[in-house]
């Protein structure tokens, strides 16, 4: 019976999950000389430490501590020198998964396979294995997800105090100037099967993204360690079960949020927010040119001074500008504000319309040719989503534009005939209606203005139409969890597509009962972990130098673009009393706290007379914010481009701080 027993303990030793992670865990130190290559050690563990496989002793001893909490692990590391020595330490945590049944994710960076992404940017066409800096990640975390397991695994850093240091070279290996917080994450695929990477200090590799579509050599960093100091480093190892690609991200969004916790970081007046943002308008003025406008696109940092370029959508939301500085003058007794409001939207009712009635998407006064024959969906549905709310607010205080009316029917019964069979919407086209780029991420940004113009103008053609385009969203977009190619200057998985399908079903909840009500509520939530998970949980580190770091800037709330543009911004529009309104209709307390962050966060480098946060003029605020080692084109980590787009930006926070617009527009 006792031997019995024993067998029976022995047989449970063997299948428990903790000793099955550490046959799956391997280690690697590479020891660096100055001058010299360094030389790398495959590590095998003995008892609670690592030690050189060939025997050789080393400068440094590692310890490992593993405690077991439900399906999740905590492995603290600590290394302790007996000699000087400058190293690089990196764990693989070995899975069963066969890579080609296997979609990866490093929030903020990563999704799938990353086959959307072009040549030279990362994805599986470039490599099948990538380690990449901890700071380009809105959570410092790798994970893969077996499709047909039904099983993922992820691995967490826990964060250290932030710390870091400027380097002396872009790549090859390098010794650390200083302390650094940084280490890295990434997976490795060679043998077939998934491995997630992880380790400290960073490296990148098989090769570093420095700016759009550049890839340089790869770099491997050393940090120095004196005789008996040590350092402790903690990852928290985590394997579960999901239904798909979309549920291993929210579980895993969930987990990361519990484990960070992100606190607000200031208190805002948004009012106070407002009336500083307004310095954009009064000094951004244009009106030369048949169109007026607020010049916030392609401007100098150092200068903003206006350009003879404007933008409908996208970067440059002119129209949606000159709503909120109009409404903004009626409500402060503010006349010139008011009129430079209503003074932009006439010139567009006299002289910004194509033949075919759609609103001119940029116009060029600095060329021969003033308009490119161009049209978005994404520029028309933002244009016509301003136009509507300034209608809507014109009416209720007694003034009617019919011929404005007129022009945005023209607009919408144009989207009709553009409409494709499964609901989607060409992404580009022509005043014809000739698809120029057929593909249909960009197929949401045009439910918005079809569900307001059916509440506007009672007529349900309209709400059809958005019903079809939500048909194509759920099918093609938020299922496979496939958010592409909603910005304009890029074809990749982004942000931007992400928030289009939470503001999508969130506008369909808005005008439906029921259980279509239910259903389009139960997509918003969904895609709403998607949106998030570009959204940044901790504060990334900056060295004394990076202008960022010496404002105390704090990450915590700011959103990275894409995965083709590896910089933060404020992109959130109507995302964040979204998030708030869904934390009670799904009882997720974490959507209301995220909504808490991003108000106390967003508005950090806000310029002002006292306080420039590197921009030239008060009110206009920053856009290509760069916060890990890559670059739009100029300056790098810790600073901005050189150029910039505040029009987007000083209209995304206002929304952000007005977030009874919505409500008030369907509450009739």
């Amino acid at each position: 019976m006792q031997k019995k027993n024993l067998l029976l303990l022995f047989s449970l030793f063997l299948c428990c999950p903790w000793q099955s992670m550490a046959q799956s865990l391997n280690c690697t130190i590479s020891l660096k000389q100055p001058g010299n290559k360094a030389v790398s050690f495959a590590m095998k563990q003995s008892g609670n430490n690592w030690i050189a496989a060939n025997g050789k002793r080393l400068p440094l001893t590692v310890s490992e501590q593993r405690v077991k909490d439900g399906n999740a692990t905590k492995v603290t590391v600590t290394l302790t020198a007996n000699e000087n020595t400058y190293y690089n330490i990196g764990f693989g945590l070995q899975t069963s998964f066969a890579t080609d049944d296997c979609d990866f994710y490093l929030p903020g960076f990563w999704y799938h396979k990353n086959l959307r992404s072009p040549k030279n940017a990362p994805s599986f066409r470039e490599s099948k294995s990538w380690n990449v800096r901890e700071d380009r990640l809105s959570t410092p975390l790798t994970g893969v997800m077996s499709k047909s397991a039904g099983k993922y695994w992820t691995v967490t850093r826990q964060i250290d105090a932030p710390q870091e240091c400027l380097t002396t070279a872009l790549e090859g290996e390098v010794i650390l100037s200083g302390n650094t917080s940084l280490g890295y994450v990434g997976f490795d695929n060679e043998t077939g099967k998934a491995t997630l990477t992880f380790g400290y200090p960073y490296m990148e590799t098989p090769k570093r993204y420095i700016r759009k579509l550049t890839l340089i050599p790869s770099i491997t960093t050393f940090a120095y360690m004196k005789k008996g100091e040590s350092k402790t480093l903690t990852w928290i190892l985590n394997e579960n079960n999901c239904s798909d690609y979309s549920d291993m991200v929210e579980q895993t969004w969930k987990a990361s949020y519990d484990l960070l916790r992100p606190q607000p970081v200031a208190q805002v007046n948004p009012a106070q927010v407002k009336a500083q943002l307004t310095d954009f308008f009064r000094q951004s003025y244009v009106d030369k040119h048949p169109l007026k406008y607020n010049s916030g696109i392609t401007l100098r940092v150092d200068q903003c001074t206006p350009i003879d370029e404007i933008q409908l959508g996208f970067c440059g939301r002119v129209l949606l500008n000159a709503f909120n500085e109009l409404e903004y003058g009626d409500a402060n007794n503010d006349k010139r504000l008011s009129e430079m409001g209503r003074a932009i939207f006439d010139s567009f009712l006299q002289n910004g319309f194509t033949p075919a009635g759609y609103i001119l998407d940029n116009a060029h006064y600095d060329r021969t040719q003033i308009w490119d024959g161009v049209h978005s969906i994404r520029q028309q549905s933002e244009g016509v989503y301003a136009v509507l709310h300034y209608l809507n607010y014109e009416r209720r205080n007694g003034v009617r534009h019919k011929d404005w009316e007129k022009h945005v029917r023209q607009i919408l019964d144009n989207f009709l005939s553009l409409q494709a069979e499964d609901g989607s919407f060409a992404r580009k086209f022509d005043d014809k209606g000739k698809a120029i780029d057929a593909t249909g991420g960009s197929t949401p940004s045009a439910t918005v203005p079809l569900v307001m113009a059916y509440r506007y103008f009672g007529d349900k053609k309209y709400l059809k139409a958005a019903q079809k385009s939500v048909e194509y969203l759920e099918k093609e977009i938020i299922v496979p969890s496939d958010y592409f190619s909603s910005t304009l200057d890029a074809r990749c998985e982004d942000k931007e597509a992400a928030i289009s399908a939470v503001t999508a079903t969130y506008y369909m909840a808005m005008v439906s009962k029921g259980k279509a009500r239910q259903h389009y509520i139960d997509l918003c939530q969904r895609a709403a972990y998607f949106a998030l998970s570009w959204y940044y949980l901790w504060d990334v580190p900056f060295a004394q130098g990076q202008m960022l770091g010496d404002l105390g800037m704090k990450t915590r709330g700011w959103s990275n673009v894409s995965v083709e543009n590896n910089h933060i911004d404020v992109f959130v529009f109507e995302l964040g009393h979204i998030l708030n309104w869904l934390s009670t209709q799904t009882d997720e307390p974490r959507f209301a706290a995220m909504y808490n962050l991003m108000r106390s966060s967003l508005c950090q480098l806000m310029p002002t007379d006292e306080r420039h946060c590197g921009v030239a003029l008060k009110g206009y605020y920053p856009e290509v914010v760069q916060h890990t080692t890559w670059d739009y084109g100029r300056n790098g980590k810790g600073f901005y481009n050189d150029i910039f787009a505040p029009g987007w930006t000083v209209a995304s926070l206002w929304e952000l701080y007005s977030p009874e617009r919505t409500q008030k527009f369907f509450n009739k």
